[in-house]
């Protein structure tokens, strides 16, 4: 009889680590592929729509994941936690790169067995008289759940920006959200999105701003909002997915 191999880490910490099967992966841009997991069984723990998973890489427990412990995990917001608990849609940005995150996505191929870890993190939304989004590719894949989340009444702004109206994510709802594009520009320090916040015609009182995607690009925002619009620096919830050179943001 056939012996099933279980991973280590699975049977010591069976309530945080999950294995999975990639039943998709498809472009849903040209630089977004979606990747939908299902999960051996329904997971457990409590997630908020903002919130991420890590993906196993590279087995922590292995020579390389020993010298290399920061090459083990990288992390993807969850777009869609099905009903049944099982099935967990992603939405992953092909940006220009080659870290082992990149590589990862670009190969997965439905079929490919995962080792997933529950979701964490505290880039999620909370009530506000009205709530802001800003941010490029990357940070379009978190807007996604967390603007679904909202209720229908929310007052909801923001701006979306990406390469070219064929790279725009499309976001949950009618939301009145802007969408600019780089046409060839910098995504770091981008100027293009800053003047287009800028530009945003916001109600007099601050209300929840939510600022993800290159961390360069997220610092002018924040300034922008709390300096020219006398916003309070804890309504600016800032979440740096990147930056430029430098490897395990994202």
């Amino acid at each position: 009889m056939a012996r099933t191999t279980r991973n280590p880490l699975t049977a010591v910490f069976g309530r945080y680590a999950h294995g999975a099967t990639i039943t998709v992966a498809e472009q849903v841009t040209p630089t977004m592929r979606r990747l939908r997991l299902e999960a051996d069984q329904p997971v457990t723990f409590p997630c908020t729509p903002g919130q991420h998973i890590r993906i196993q890489l590279t087995d922590p427990l292995s020579v390389a994941g020993i010298l290399r412990p920061a090459e083990t995990l990288r992390t993807y917001t969850i777009w869609e936690l099905g009903p049944d608990r099982r099935a967990i849609e992603l939405r992953v940005h092909l940006y220009p790169g080659d870290g082992i995150g990149l590589r990862w996505a670009r190969a997965a191929r439905a079929g490919d067995r995962v080792t997933f870890w529950w979701a964490q993190g505290h880039f999620f939304t909370h009530p506000a008289p009205y709530h802001v989004f800003v941010g490029e590719e990357t940070a379009s894949a978190a807007f996604g759940p967390m603007i679904r989340a909202l209720d229908a009444s929310a007052e909801v702004y923001g701006v979306l920006e990406s390469e070219s109206p064929e790279h725009d994510l499309p976001m949950p709802g009618n939301r009145p959200l802007r969408r600019v594009h780089r046409h060839g520009r910098p995504a770091a320090s981008s100027q293009v999105l800053l003047a287009a916040v800028a530009d945003l015609d916001l109600p007099d009182d601050a209300g929840a701003a939510y600022v993800a995607g290159e961390a360069r690009t997220c610092q002018l925002v924040r300034d922008l909002l709390v300096r020219e619009r006398g916003w309070p620096r804890t309504s600016v919830k800032v979440k740096p997915f990147w930056a430029p050179g430098k490897r395990g943001l994202h």
